[in-house]
């Protein structure tokens, strides 16, 4: 097991991107705009769709990671901490998933 959080990645993910863009991958994805990075978070996402129905675990578990990584580079450039991303799911968790997509629908 691995103490390792999201909270650390966000955290990594932050002080990347106030590197310069010739130093920092993080940093050259919020450089080229946030269609950038929303882009790359797409196609990792379509990794991990192929890699699921593959069942391929080690490409699904690695593919996971680069959407997690991306999905907080997107919200690091929409200046989004992760803290409201949690507190939005810990809101949801009040109530059943069914029970809140009814919600929405009204």
């Amino acid at each position: 097991m691995t103490s390792f959080t999201l909270n650390d990645l966000a955290r990594i993910v932050a002080e990347r991107a106030a590197a310069p863009a010739t130093e920092s991958y993080t940093a050259k994805l919020l450089a080229d705009g946030p269609a950038k990075a929303a882009k790359k978070l797409g196609e990792e996402a379509v990794e991990v769709v192929i890699a699921a129905i593959q069942g391929d675990r080690q490409n699904l578990t690695a593919e996971a990671a680069d959407v997690l990584y991306h999905l907080l580079v997107v919200l690091q450039g929409a200046n989004i901490p992760l803290s409201d991303v949690m507190a939005e799911l810990e809101r949801r968790t009040a109530q059943s998933g069914l029970a809140e997509k009814a919600a929405r629908k009204s």
